[in-house]
């Protein structure tokens, strides 16, 4: 395998939202720094914001403030956040999204001039080429490059100090080995761990990125950095079959949750997210299914509007509602997707300071990857970007440390076991057979759809036993060119996630959450003993549990 050695003062894994905006950032605080993202697709369309979106989700509205928006992902969050890392990102979401319309994304504005307000926290945009916008303002950087479809596999760690990376192309036979004096991972959660809503031919239709694998968690855990609160599921609420959004309906034009009856339910389980979908279960277990959001008797103007909205986001929706009658003349039924873990709209990740470095020394963590601050949605990646771009340019200026000699071994043992993987033979079992084997795990013994989300101490234990097995038959998969290589270590990743996701869900005795996290063994909160953070650290193949107390807002969190 060809060997390329890249070397950076700043490395950035992950061009998606985080990722370009903290290259801009560093960029733009020292035009001097080498930075180098490294992106496993091309940046121009990669990460959760490919395809567009319709509205920024985190942005402090007229009348409201930075502790406001604190308030509310605290409570929707059953107080299980970062108080400090909601608080320094809420006050930077406005700044940000002024920065995204000087880049060009299309904000609406009302007859005085103003952001069209959605709710009390959002603002409506024409967002399908914001995803464009962001890589232009990092390619723009004289600084800055980036070198597209490499898919970063693990990190260059000695003595808990990051000194780069190792990855693989997916064009060529080529490795790449980066060495760089800071590295921020901005890659995004995981998906794909769970049986899909759709699976087969349609298992790319789900909410989150299908390839967004957890990279970055498994890398962090097989570097020893401490991650937190993985038992924090996220499942979206979606438009059955299409798995399109549901907050545009029910935020633009009002549409409650009903169930087959007429009823409204939503306010009987409560508005927070995790309630949302668990009241649809309690609904349909109980034979009052399916559950609708209402929209029937809408206006011609408002179904007009949710066509539009959703050809900036979800295409799939409009077509369906144009074959079938559309919104004013139908309800649209409402499902759960399957379990995903994410630090964007839940808190699961690495453990941060209040500058995003991680506990591994000049590792930073920004976006759905990095903990303790949900609901951040775009504008809470962009400004967690910004705020580990200026911490890591800080650090560089700080530390101009050389690369010590045993990275190299490191690195040459990487590219070793990735040309085992190339030369295995066709006897073991296809990395498809294995990720579907997984997929099937999680769902029925660790809380997926077909359980209505819930799961024992016993399931787990079975299901811990299953992935550990799976993890032994990956390494001996068979890849036949760099393509199925990448898709190799996306399996091997997510089994990694996998077991770090069981260990949390057995360690949080209770349930905090509805769906989100539900422990049929223990049904009820537990303040007394659960107010607190469940982080682990992975050590000789185990998921070792720590409990920390809770960090406030108004403190500095230092490791």
């Amino acid at each position: 395998m060809e060997q390329n050695t890249v070397e950076a003062d700043l490395l950035i894994i992950g061009g998606g939202t985080a990722g370009c905006y903290a290259a801009k950032t560093a960029a733009k605080l020292n035009p001097d720094l080498n930075i180098v993202i490294a992106e496993k697709a091309d940046i121009r369309r990669s990460g959760c914001l490919a395809s567009g979106v319709n509205a920024l989700n985190a942005y402090i509205t007229k009348g409201k403030t930075p502790d406001f928006y604190v308030d509310y992902a605290t409570n929707d969050a059953d107080g299980i956040v970062r108080g400090d890392l909601l608080l320094t990102l809420s006050q930077r979401l406005n700044k940000v999204t002024a920065d995204l319309e000087k880049m060009g994304l299309v904000i609406l504005k009302d007859e005085n001039g103003d952001y069209v307000a959605r709710g009390n926290r959002n603002i409506k945009i024409n967002g399908e080429n914001i995803k464009p916008l962001l890589a232009r303002a990092a390619r723009r950087q004289r600084h800055v490059k980036i070198i597209n479809h490499v898919n970063i596999v693990d990190f260059l760690v000695d003595h808990n100090r990051i000194y780069g990376a190792v990855g693989f192309s997916l064009l060529e036979s080529a490795a790449y080995v980066f060495h760089a004096k800071t590295v921020i991972i901005a890659t995004g959660g995981a998906s794909g761990l769970y049986k899909p809503n759709n699976p087969g031919f349609s298992k790319h239709k789900m909410w989150y990125s299908p390839f967004n694998t957890g990279a970055g968690y498994a890398m962090g855990m097989r570097a020893g950095a401490e991650m937190t609160t993985f038992e924090m599921r996220f499942i979206a609420l979606r438009c059955k079959d299409t798995i399109a959004p549901t907050g545009t309906i029910a935020q633009g034009v009002g549409a409650k949750q009903v169930n087959a009856l007429g009823d409204v339910y939503e306010t009987k389980y409560g508005l927070r997210t995790s309630e949302r979908v668990y009241g649809t279960v309690k609904e349909n277990q109980e034979g009052r299914g399916p559950c609708y959001l209402k929209t029937t008797g809408i206006t011609r103007q408002q179904e007009q509007d949710l066509y539009h909205a959703y050809l900036n986001m979800a295409p799939g929706q409009t077509l369906r509602w144009l074959e079938n009658g559309g919104p004013r003349e139908q309800n649209v039924e409402i499902e759960g997707t399957e379990p995903y873990i994410v630090g964007g709209h839940s808190a699961s990740g690495y453990w941060v300071n209040t500058d995003r470095e991680t506990t591994v020394h000049h590792l930073f963590a920004a976006g759905d990857v990095a903990g303790g601050a949900p609901q951040k949605y775009v504008t809470g990646a962009l400004a967690e970007g910004e705020i580990a771009a200026e911490a890591a340019v800080k650090q560089i200026q700080k530390h101009p440390d050389s690369i010590p000699t045993s990275v190299d071994a490191k690195a040459k043992a990487i590219v070793k076991q990735a040309e085992q993987y190339l030369n295995h033979t066709d006897d073991q079992p296809s990395i498809q057979e294995i990720e579907t084997t997984m997929q099937t795990v999680m769902d029925q013994d660790a809380g997926g759809i077909s359980q209505y989300y819930g799961y024992t101490t016993a399931q787990l234990a079975i299901a811990e036993t299953k992935i550990e097995e799976l993890q032994k038959q990956i390494e001996l998969a068979c890849a036949h060119n760099m393509h199925e290589l990448m898709s190799l270590y996306e399996v091997r990743e997510r089994l990694l996630v996998c077991q770090c996701v069981i260990a949390h869900l057995g360690a949080r005795k209770e349930t905090r959450w509805h769906s989100f996290a539900e422990n049929l063994d223990y049904p009820e909160p537990d303040n007394q003993h659960f107010q607190k953070y469940i982080n682990s650290v992975y050590r000789n193949g185990q998921v070792n549990i720590i409990y920390r107390e809770l960090v406030k807002r108004d403190e500095y969190y230092e490791h």
